[in-house]
């Protein structure tokens, strides 16, 4: 019965080992010589002023929210469609259902202004 399993363990372990051979290596042939311009943050060569971190704006976090979220109900759409023919008119009811809530939250964000950018 675990017979099955014995693939999958060693691929696990195959992957694991390379994994770390890759990281052993990189660490032992990688470059060693740190200077001033490789330790600022991001490299860019330009010298930092101010703080590291910003204030981003809530308004970001709510639009990448409300995207995600009305993308991943829409990834409900392929599943029906795929099955329209066998659930009949219950499933077309249900869609209609689905789909009216969907709208329903799009407007109410639309009215909010959760969609507006400045």
């Amino acid at each position: 019965m675990l017979l099955e399993y014995i693939a999958i363990a060693v691929m696990i372990a195959v992957a694991t080992l390379i994994a770390f051979i890759a990281i052993g290596l990189g660490g032992l042939f990688g470059p060693k010589k740190h200077t001033a311009a490789k330790d600022m943050p991001y490299e860019s060569g330009m010298t930092p002023y101010g703080q590291g971190t910003r204030r981003m704006p809530v308004r970001f976090y709510l639009v990448a929210v409300l995207f995600i979220l009305f993308d991943i109900e829409v990834v409900f759409f392929l599943p029906w469609a795929i099955a329209f023919r066998q659930l009949g008119l219950f499933g077309l009811i249900e869609m209609v259902v689905f789909i009216t809530i969907l709208l329903i939250g799009y407007v109410y964000a639309w009215k909010k202004g959760a969609l507006e950018w400045e």
